[in-house]
C-alpha cells in the first residue's frame, strides 16, 4: 500500500524530526555524563591533594608538645606551685618556643585544667589562669595521655586545631598538660584563591574550615539532641550561631559524589559535590565544583548530533533520490528498446514502408511514443525526420508548422540555433558539428542546460539500417537535489574544518597547561625543599645534644618524618622532570648481580624488623638499562611488597624471554582487586591494607610507569585476592663484553681523631638564612670553623685575597644569582680555586653533568648529614 505524496512527506519530515531529538538527548546525555564523569575523577584527586595538605599542616606540628613535655623546666613547673616569677619566666619560654613554629598559641595547663602560662601571656585576653578543664583535649590528655580538638578559643575567639601532651611523672601519673593551637586560616586564604567551593565539617556535621566566610559554621544537617548537648558541654563553637545549610539533591554519581543546587548561602548552577573522610579523624572534606562546563560540553554534543543526524538523514534521502531516478531511466531505456526493435523489425520487412507512411502522415506524431516521459525524435538515413512525440514538441516549443514529415534535421537546429539553445560559439560549426555525428551512426550521452534553467539528459542510437533515434530527458530535480547535497557537504566540510581547529587549539591549550603545571610542581617543590633541608640539618645536630633514649626516640621520629615528607616531594619533582622530558636516562650494559645483592642488603633489614624473610634468587646476567632508573623501579616495587606484606615472605627473582630478562617480586600480601589492578599505577593511588604508620603517598607506582616508558621497559603485575602479588619489569639483555671495569673508590674513615674536616675552614653560601644557620651548627659540630654562613652579598663582602676557605658550600639558585658564576667572581677575588660542593633542591641532570666537568661535588636537598660528611671528606682528600 502506498501512501499519498503529501503524507510520505509528513512523515519523512517527523521521522527526520523525532531521530534528531532522540540523536540529540543521547548525545548531550552522553557527553554531560562523561564530562562529568572526567570533573569527577579530576575533583576527586584535588580532594586528595587537599586533604594531604591539611594533614601535613597538623604533622608539622604535632611533635612540638611531645618535645616540650621532655623539658625539665616545664616539668618541674607542674609539680609544685609557682611564684610570679616563675610564671613570668614560663610566659617566656613558651613564648620564644612559638614565635620558632610560628604556631598560635602554646599553653601549660595543670592537672586540674587551669591554665599556668601561655605564649600569649602580653594578649589583655590572655590564657593564663583560665579553666580548661571542660575541654575535650584536657579530658583527653588526662585519661590518654594526649588529646586533639578544633574549636573556637574562649578567651581570644579565634578558632584553631589544639593539640595536647600529658607530663607524666616517674610513677606515670599526670602532672600537667603541654597544649598547642594551630591557626589554619592561612590553609582557608590557600583555598580562597581556588574557583572551587572546599569545605571541612566535623562528626556534627558542622562545617568549621571554608573556603568561602558565608559557608562557615553552616550545618549539613539537622543536630540530634546528644549532638547539642555535647556541643553546649564543649563550647566548641562558642556562641556563634550554626545556620543550616539548604540544598537539594539532584543526582547521584557513579562514584558516591552527587549533583546538587545550593538555595543558602545561593549559588547559581548545579555543583558536584564529592567528599572525602579524612583518615585518623571525624573530619570530611567537600568540594564543590560548577558543571556548567559538562553542560557547555552536553550542548555542543547534541548540535554536532543534530547536524550528523540531518546529513545522514539528507544523505539517505539522496540515495533514494538516486535510485528512484536510476529505476526510471532504467525503465524508460528498456521502453524505449521495445520500441526501437519493433520499429527496427518494421524496418527490415519493409524498408520503405516508414518513408511511405511517413510521407501519407499529417503530423507525424507516432502513437506508439506518445505514452514515453522522454521527448523522442526520430530521423532516416538522410537525417530527415520520420517520427517524434509531444513531449519532444513540449521540450524545445517547436511550432507546429515547422514539424512534419521529411524535414530535414538541419532546419530544427538552425531553429534552436536561433534561439540561443546551442550554446556559444559560431552557429554554423554547431550545427556541422551535430550533423557529422548523426552521419557517423555513433551513439552518444551528454547533458545540456536550456536558458530557462531545465537540464536535459541527451541519449543517442543508431537504428539498424541507417537513420538516428535521440531522447530527451528532464532531470532538472535531479541536478537541483545534487546540488543541494554538494552544497550541504560543502557545509559539513567547512564545520568539521572548523571543529578540527577547535580540537587543535585547545589540544595545544592542553599541552600549554601542562607544560605551565610541570614548572609549577618543579618551583614549588624546589621551595619546600629549601626549609626541609634545614629542619633535617638541625635534627641532626639535635640528636648529638641529647643524652637520653626518650629524647632520642622524639628525634628519630621527627627525622623519620621529614624523610618521608623529603621522599614524597622527591617522588613529585622525579614525575614532573619525566613529565617535561628532562630525565634524560643513561642506558648501557652491566651485570644484575650487585644491583640486586644490593637491593636484598638494603631492604633485609627493614624486612626483618617487620617479621618477613626478603629473599633472592641470584643471577649473571648482564642487562641493558640506566642503573640508577632500574634500581628507582625495583626499590619501589620491594618497598611496597614489604609494606603490604603483614606476614610470610617475599622473593626477589629473574626469569628469562628469549632476549629479554623479567625481574620480578613476589610478595604474600592481600593481593590487588582486578578492578584496581590499571588504577594503581596513577598518581596517589593506594591501598588501603598497608602497615597504619606507613601507607605511603601513592606515588611510588606511579614513578615505575613513568620509568618504564623512558626506558621503553614493559612493566606489569599479576595478583590474586588473599595470595598475593607479582610486579615485574621486562629488561634486555646486554653484552658482557661491553661492561667497563671501574676501581672502586677508596674508603672514607669515620675516626674522628684523623677526619679530614677537623680545623676545615668551609665557607656555606645560601639565600636561606635557616639553611645558613643549620648548616653552620652541624659543622661545627664536625669541629669545622665557618666563618661565612650567609647569601651572596655577605660571601662577596668578606672575600680577600689569599683569604680562600678550604671548601665551599654554596646554593645554586639563590634569588637572581647563580651560583657556579658567584663561585667564578669569588675564585677572582681570593686569586685561587678551592674546591666547591653543590648543595641544591635543582635535579638537573645538565647541572649534575656540569658539576661533574668541573670536579664539582653535589649534593641534592634535603641533606642527610652523613651523606654530606662523605662528601666532604671525599672532596678534600681528593683535593689534597
Amino acid at each position: 500500500m502506498h501512501l499519498p505524496r503529501p503524507h510520505r512527506i509528513f512523515w519523512t519530515i517527523a521521522a527526520i524530526a523525532g531521530g534528531m531529538v532522540l540523536a540529540m538527548w543521547g548525545a548531550e546525555h552522553y557527553a554531560r555524563h562523561r564530562a562529568l564523569q572526567e570533573e569527577s575523577d579530576s575533583v576527586r584527586r584535588q580532594l586528595g591533594l587537599y586533604a594531604q595538605a591539611l594533614q601535613q599542616r597538623v604533622d608539622r606540628y604535632r611533635t612540638l608538645p611531645q618535645v616540650l613535655v621532655l623539658d625539665a623546666e616545664l616539668r618541674d613547673a607542674v609539680s609544685h606551685p609557682l611564684s610570679a616569677s616563675e610564671v613570668q619566666r614560663l610566659n617566656h619560654k613558651l613564648e620564644r618556643a612559638n614565635g620558632a613554629s610560628q604556631s598560635s598559641t602554646l599553653t601549660l595547663i595543670d592537672r586540674n585544667g587551669v591554665a599556668l602560662a601561655a605564649s600569649n601571656w602580653r594578649d589583655p585576653r590572655s590564657n593564663v589562669g583560665v579553666d580548661y578543664s571542660f575541654r575535650p583535649y584536657v579530658q583527653q590528655a588526662l585519661s590518654q595521655g594526649k588529646g586533639h580538638f578544633y574549636g573556637i578559643g574562649l578567651t581570644t575567639g579565634v578558632p584553631g586545631y589544639f593539640l595536647s601532651q600529658a607530663i607524666l611523672d616517674a610513677h606515670g601519673e599526670v602532672q600537667g598538660i603541654v597544649v598547642i593551637k594551630i591557626a589554619l586560616e592561612e590553609l582557608e586564604r590557600e583555598w580562597l584563591q581556588m574557583p572551587d567551593i572546599v569545605l571541612a565539617s566535623d562528626a556534627h556535621g558542622v562545617v568549621f574550615l571554608a573556603s568561602r566566610s558565608e559557608w562557615r559554621y553552616r550545618l549539613l544537617r539537622p543536630l540530634g539532641e546528644q549532638d547539642r548537648r555535647q556541643l553546649q558541654a564543649t563550647r566548641q563553637y562558642a556562641d556563634q550561631t550554626l545556620l543550616p545549610l539548604r540544598y537539594r539533591t539532584l543526582e547521584r554519581t557513579d562514584d558516591d559524589g552527587s549533583i546538587a543546587r545550593i538555595e543558602d548561602p545561593a549559588v547559581d548552577g548545579r555543583l558536584l559535590w564529592q567528599t572525602l573522610p579524612l583518615p585518623e579523624s571525624t573530619w570530611t572534606l567537600h568540594l564543590l565544583h560548577d558543571t556548567h562546563a559538562a553542560t557547555i560540553a552536553g550542548r555542543w554534543a547534541a548540535v554536532a548530533a543534530a547536524g550528523a543526524w540531518l546529513a545522514l538523514s539528507l544523505l539517505v534521502l539522496f540515495v533514494q533520490q538516486r535510485r528512484r531516478v536510476q529505476a526510471i531511466r532504467l525503465r524508460s531505456r528498456r521502453e524505449l528498446e521495445a520500441v526501437l526493435q519493433q520499429h527496427a523489425r518494421e524496418l527490415r520487412t519493409a524498408q520503405d514502408g516508414i518513408v511511405q507512411a511517413a510521407k501519407q502522415a499529417d503530423t507525424g506524431l507516432s502513437r506508439s511514443l506518445e505514452h514515453l516521459p522522454q521527448g523522442v525524435v526520430v530521423i532516416d538515413a538522410d537525417l530527415r525526420l520520420v517520427a517524434w512525440n509531444s513531449r519532444y514538441v513540449e521540450l524545445f516549443r517547436f511550432p507546429q508548422e515547422l514539424l512534419r514529415t521529411g524535414r530535414p534535421i538541419e532546419d530544427l537546429f538552425r531553429y534552436n540555433a536561433r534561439r540561443g539553445l546551442l550554446g556559444p560559439g559560431p552557429i554554423e560549426e554547431s550545427i556541422q558539428r551535430r550533423l557529422r555525428h548523426l552521419r557517423s551512426g555513433r551513439p552518444h550521452l551528454r547533458e545540456s542546460e536550456k536558458g530557462d534553467g531545465t537540464v536535459l539528459e541527451i541519449r543517442g542510437n543508431p537504428l539498424p539500417d541507417g537513420g538516428f533515434v535521440t531522447s530527451y530527458a528532464d532531470i532538472t530535480s535531479y541536478k537541483n537535489a545534487a546540488r543541494e547535497l554538494r552544497s550541504l557537504a560543502d557545509a559539513l566540510e567547512h564545520r568539521i574544518a572548523e571543529r578540527t581547529r577547535d580540537l587543535d587549539q585547545a589540544r595545544r591549550d592542553a599541552e600549554n597547561a601542562n607544560r605551565y603545571k610541570t614548572r609549577f610542581v618543579a618551583a614549588a617543590v624546589h621551595d619546600l625543599l629549601q626549609p626541609l633541608n634545614a629542619a633535617r640539618m638541625f635534627v641532626s645536630v639535635l640528636r648529638g645534644h641529647l643524652a637520653d633514649d626518650a629524647s632520642r626516640h622524639v628525634a628519630d621520629n621527627i627525622e623519620g618524618a621529614l624523610s618521608a615528607q623529603d621522599a614524597i616531594l622527591g617522588s613529585l619533582l622525579d614525575i614532573s622532570r619525566m613529565e617535561s622530558g628532562q630525565m634524560q636516562p643513561q642506558v648501557r650494559d652491566f651485570r644484575l648481580a650487585p644491583l640486586l645483592e644490593a637491593l636484598l642488603r638494603e631492604f633485609g633489614i627493614l624486612a626483618g624488623s617487620r617479621g618477613l624473610r626478603l629473599r633472592g634468587v641470584r643471577s649473571s646476567c648482564t642487562v641493558r638499562s640506566d642503573e640508577a632508573l632500574l634500581r628507582r623501579i625495583l626499590q619501589n616495587y620491594l618497598s611496597n611488597a614489604i609494606r603490604y606484606t603483614h606476614q610470610g615472605r617475599i622473593l626477589l627473582g629473574c626469569r628469562r624471554e628469549g632476549r629479554h630478562l623479567r625481574i620480578e617480586v613476589h610478595d604474600q600480601g592481600p593481593g590487588i582487586p582486578e578492578s584496581l589492578q590499571r588504577e594503581i599505577f596513577e598518581e596517589f593511588r593506594r591501598l588501603n591494607e598497608g602497615h597504619g604508620d606507613d601507607r605511603g603517598a601513592g606515588l611510588g607506582l606511579a614513578i615505575v610507569e613513568r620509568i618504564g616508558r623512558v626506558l621503553d621497559h614493559r612493566i606489569g603485575l599479576r595478583s590474586q585476592l588473599g595470595r598475593g602479588s607479582v610486579f615485574w619489569v621486562c629488561v634486555p639483555l646486554g653484552d658482557p663484553a661491553a661492561i667497563e671495569h671501574v676501581p672502586a673508590p677508596p674508603p672514607v674513615s669515620e675516626s674522628q681523631d684523623d677526619s679530614p674536616l677537623r680545623g676545615c675552614v668551609c665557607w656555606c653560601i645560601d639565600d636561606d638564612a635557616r639553611a645558613c644557620e643549620a648548616m653552620r651548627a652541624l659543622l661545627q659540630r664536625w669541629a669545622c670553623a665557618v666563618p661565612v654562613a650567609g647569601g651572596p652579598q655577605d660571601a662577596l663582602a668578606a672575600a680577600r685575597p689569599g683569604g680562600a676557605p678550604q671548601l665551599v658550600l654554596m646554593d645554586v639558585r639563590m634569588g637572581t644569582v647563580y651560583g657556579p658564576h658567584l663561585y667564578a667572581r669569588l675564585c677572582e677575588l681570593w686569586g685561587k680555586s678551592p674546591p666547591m660542593i653543590l648543595v641544591t633542591a635543582e635535579r638537573d641532570e645538565a647541572l649534575r653533568r656540569e658539576a661533574a666537568e668541573q670536579g664539582w661535588g653535589f649534593l641534592a636537598k634535603p641533606v642527610r648529614a652523613s651523606a654530606l660528611r662523605a662528601l666532604m671528606s671525599q672532596t678534600l682528600l681528593r683535593h689534597r
